[in-house]
């Protein structure tokens, strides 16, 4: 099962160090059964980019979590076998998983990054993330204008690059 874990940078750094993530219970985003129903009309592809769409929102909390971060939002996609994943129906959302076992970092197959021209908008994002959690529309619509920012693929080769 592909799934999608949010992190920032720094959290990357500590990733490749520690050779895998080991904190579980984990947050993670796949296509679920609940994200097949939801958006019922998607191939696998597009269901997958929805899992990934919503990592990079988490990866936005992660980031308003570490002020000193650099403002990338990180998305790891790893290989996980079903029973590393907890598939739960009462989950808010219809994509998010809870990866229950430490992944490996064999098991990471590619990580999907940010470009450093969109810093300035995903600050912008993570200052706004209460208000719009509060209902503020126009907080609400610089939050989703971070998606307008395609997050970009690097190989895991490439990913201590990022971090240095």
């Amino acid at each position: 099962m592909r799934v999608y874990l949010p992190s920032t940078l720094p959290a990357l750094a500590e990733v490749l160090l520690a050779g895998g993530i080991s904190q579980v219970p984990a947050p993670g985003y796949a296509v679920t059964p609940s994200l097949r129903e939801w958006y019922s009309s998607g191939d696998v592809e597009e269901l997958e980019y929805v899992a990934l769409t919503h990592a990079a929102r988490a990866s936005l909390r992660l980031l308003a979590d570490d002020p000193e971060a650099r403002r990338r939002r990180v998305v790891l996609a790893a290989e996980l076998s079903d029973a590393q994943v907890h598939v739960g129906n009462g989950f808010d959302e219809p994509a998010l998983v809870e990866v229950t076992t430490p992944v490996a970092l064999a098991d990471i197959k590619s990580g999907h990054i940010d470009d450093a021209a969109a810093e300035a908008d995903i600050a912008a994002a993570v200052a706004a993330l209460s208000a719009a959690d509060a209902g503020d529309g126009d907080a609400r619509f610089v939050v989703d204008g971070a998606e307008g920012f395609e997050l970009l693929w690097y190989a895991t080769q490439e990913l201590p690059d990022l971090t240095s």
